[in-house]
């Protein structure tokens, strides 16, 4: 007869996340990143900002 081996040990801590816990910082970092790169900002400078051309960049990076 064979002992039976615990699934889990005494004291473990359960690492399983809800689905929300992923769901909102995606969701919060997405809606920052069309605010910052929206087309009705205005711009006090005549260059293209920062955010605009790394956007542009995962843009291009993800096309390949």
């Amino acid at each position: 007869m064979s002992a039976r081996t615990p699934t889990r040990t005494p004291g473990a801590v359960d690492a399983r996340l809800p689905w929300w816990a992923l769901a909102l910082p995606v969701a919060a970092f997405a809606a920052l990143l069309l605010l910052a790169t929206g087309p009705g900002r205005t711009h006090a400078s005549g260059g293209e900002p920062a955010v605009g051309r790394i956007a542009q960049q995962i843009q291009h990076t993800l096309s390949r």
